[in-house]
């Protein structure tokens, strides 16, 4: 039997949860690919804590079996953020946080959706392809200062 995800409105409660999977997905995903000075740099930063500070109110959740498995965020038409926990990867929750960010931003009249990753993010870009997003554009990755390629990907909303 396939334990069913619940998608909810962020609470304050929550706020160490996503914490955690952003650093889970930080330490997997982004600083092996980091330069020493660029892991410096972001580790020395509050960066992540004042993000979710400012966007708390506006995060979703992903809860499978009661535990916050997964994030999104995202403003107008474009998803800011969308995480999964590396324990709970390949489950259907991005997938999950996808089709509901989708819904929500073709709901607001929005003809399409957008999002960045980097180049380097194989795994990313190859969920969103089978999601049905497509390249846009492509831009040094300025954030992280290591030479990173951002990807800027969108799909097409029917109704929007």
């Amino acid at each position: 039997m396939t334990t069913p995800i619940l998608i909810r409105r962020a609470e304050p409660a929550d706020t160490d949860a996503i914490l955690r999977i952003l650093r889970e997905t930080y330490e997997t995903t982004w600083k092996p690919e980091l330069s020493a000075e660029a892991i410096a740099r972001f580790e020395s930063s509050a960066h992540t804590a004042a993000y979710v500070r400012a966007r708390l109110a506006h995060f979703e959740v992903a809860c499978l079996g009661g535990e916050v498995a997964g994030l999104l965020d995202w403003r107008d038409d474009f998803i800011d953020a969308l995480h999964v926990s590396p324990r709970h990867q390949r489950q259907g929750i991005g997938a999950a946080l996808l089709r509901h960010a989708e819904g929500i931003i073709a709901g607001a009249g929005h003809a399409e959706v957008r999002l960045e990753t980097d180049t380097f993010n194989r795994q990313a870009c190859s969920f969103y392809r089978r999601h049905g997003y497509h390249e846009l554009d492509r831009y040094p990755d300025e954030e992280w200062q290591s030479g990173f390629t951002t990807l800027l990907m969108g799909k097409s909303l029917a109704g929007g």
